[in-house]
């Protein structure tokens, strides 16, 4: 346990919709319990989840503690802890289709504010299926169970939307009954502890800025690949594909942390102000130009580590002659002054060789001309490399003399590891968010003019593979790095996908 002398956030009541769950299983609790371990979660707090499966409190518990023994970073499970942990933690059982149940949650609201001896923030996280946010939302908002917009929040996972109509529509909704100081659209990418140290790695450093823009940097690449099929969530998947499931949130996340201008401050508007300024500078694709500027893709049946897998189009609740992408390749280009004409491939997929999610930032390659001509056989630009998962770690390559008598250079790798550095047991991205949420600090979530400036970037690209049949589905095989276009993509500017 951390012996900091940190302040804590204020008394709390979570409220979990979908608290019977997977995503409360796996993430949500065991980053609740783990903050309550490191002494980041309030004196007074209360967590109830929500749904409509039979438990009882002592029963609910048991489940959760099933789901942190599994998951958390901490497998060892303390009794004492525990016992302490778990007092706070209860069930409601209700029918969130019914208005009159969410009285029950007012009955807890008062309850709890009474035991408190004060006004707690409010939290409702919708850890729930997509089409059921609206719904619970009007409920929330007719019933107005939290009117203090001060101290309530309302917190949506992603997707957020399936389209830009619908995205601007739930925008709407939600902004017809709370703030958008209330709303926390959560990405937990944001979260991951690589990802945030980019702002960090940039702008708290002389050695790169100074090089941060088009004079210096060739190219950016980005990859997030994943060894999985589809995981039995075909269903799911089928609506979502890898450009909306990825591309969307996620990968042009990271492409806003690598683009973004210096902010003039850590307040949350105004990192968000920078992020959004980026996307609005994101070239837009033409719908007649999507083939040359974006590449699908879907996995065929073959073999991983010995194992035989089954094409998408085999895979539990798909339609056999499903068109969804289960890869996608896109290049981008952002048209302002530090980043024009530099182009930023990202490529990210289902079934790929491994699972692994990498910036990597190429700057131009420095005169040779200077050096004997063995020197240029091994000669290799300077490169910035940011892993962000599985490995958490920074790589500067650069070139050196190789000891002899020759002017031999090599390129070697000077390396930052996060376990190395650290002790290893750094918080997940559900344990920063979440405190972040209870703190009352939106810098790490999504705006409505980000998400919405989001889906226009995509929405010609999505127009365009909806219009047109893909003709090579399923294009490349399990293990692989993608279809062949993918490679074509980036070669026909002279470059290829950088493997570690």
């Amino acid at each position: 346990m951390e012996n900091q002398n940190h302040k804590r956030p204020s008394a709390t009541i979570i409220f979990i919709f979908g608290g019977s769950g997977d995503l409360n299983y796996r993430k949500l609790s065991p980053a609740i319990y783990n903050l309550f371990i490191d002494e980041w979660m309030p004196d007074k707090f209360t967590v109830i989840g929500i749904g409509r499966s039979e438990y009882s409190d002592e029963n609910y518990r048991a489940h959760l503690l099933e789901g942190i023994k599994q998951f958390s970073r901490r497998k060892d499970v303390a009794d004492a802890q525990w016992q302490a942990f778990s007092q706070h933690v209860s069930y409601l059982k209700m029918d969130a289709e019914k208005d009159e149940e969410y009285n029950q949650i007012s009955e807890v609201i008062k309850e709890k504010q009474a035991a408190f001896g004060a006004h707690p923030n409010i939290i409702f996280y919708m850890a729930v299926a997509p089409q059921l946010v609206p719904d619970i939302a009007k409920k929330l908002g007719k019933k107005h169970i939290s009117p203090d917009k001060s101290n309530t929040r309302i917190v949506i996972e992603k997707p957020f939307g399936h389209d830009l109509e619908s995205a601007h529509e739930l925008n709407e909704l939600l902004m017809s009954m709370f703030d958008e100081k209330q709303i926390y659209r959560i990405d937990h990418y944001l979260g991951k502890e690589t990802v945030q140290n980019i702002i960090a790695l940039r702008f708290a450093n002389a050695l790169f800025e100074p090089l941060w823009n088009r004079n210096y940097i060739d190219h950016v690449q980005i990859t997030a690949a994943e060894t999985v099929g589809s995981e039995g969530r075909g269903a799911y998947y089928e609506g979502a594909g890898a450009l909306r499931d990825m591309v969307q949130n996620h990968i042009l996340q990271l492409i806003c942390m690598i683009a973004m201008e210096a902010p003039v401050s850590f307040d949350a508007d105004e990192i968000r102000n920078k992020k959004v300024d980026v996307l609005n500078a994101i070239r837009r694709i033409g719908k007649d130009e999507v083939s040359r500027y974006a590449v699908r893709g879907q996995y065929d049946a073959g073999w991983m580590e010995g194992e035989k897998v089954p094409a998408y189009r085999e895979e539990k609740n798909v339609d056999p002659k499903s068109a969804t992408d289960t890869f996608a390749a896109v290049k981008f280009y952002i048209d302002n002054w530090r980043w024009q004409d530099v182009p930023f491939y990202i490529r990210t997929g289902k079934r790929l060789h491994e699972k692994t999610t990498v910036i990597n930032i190429q700057f131009r390659p420095a005169p040779s001309y200077a050096f004997p001509p063995e020197a240029a056989e091994t000669w290799r630009p300077n490169r910035l490399t940011i892993s962000i998962q599985p490995e958490m770690d920074i790589r500067l390559r650069f070139q050196s003399k190789r000891p002899g008598q020759s002017m031999t250079l090599n390129p070697v790798d000077m390396i930052f590891r996060y376990k190395d550095a650290y002790d290893g047991n750094e918080p997940e991205a559900y344990e920063t968010l979440l405190l972040d949420i209870m703190e009352g600090n939106a810098t790490l979530f999504m705006r409505k003019d980000q998400v919405e400036a989001a889906w226009r970037i995509i929405m010609p690209i999505q127009d365009a593979w909806k219009n047109r049949a893909p003709v090579s589905f399923p294009n490349y095989a399990p293990g692989s790095w993608g279809p062949e276009d993918a490679e074509a993509l980036i070669a026909k500017d002279g470059h290829q996908w950088i493997v570690m």
